[in-house]
């Protein structure tokens, strides 16, 4: 896992609101944006969004991570 990559998708998901949003402005597919932040959560051993259907919100832990 590129970290810092990760951690480009992970700040671009937070700033666009939603994983699509931040797929389109970093030219990616969906399923790389949702990938990259699974592996930064599993790597660092916490859920850093909490993300459903309609929303997404940090979690304290991914707000301190950010």
């Amino acid at each position: 896992m590129d970290q810092l990559r990760s951690l480009r998708v992970f700040t671009h998901v937070i700033a666009e609101g939603s994983f699509a949003g931040a797929a389109r402005v970093l030219d990616l597919a969906p399923a790389v944006v949702t990938r990259a932040i699974g592996d930064l959560e599993q790597h660092l051993g916490a859920r850093l969004i909490n993300r459903n259907s309609r929303s997404l919100a940090l979690t304290d832990i991914g707000e301190a991570y950010l």
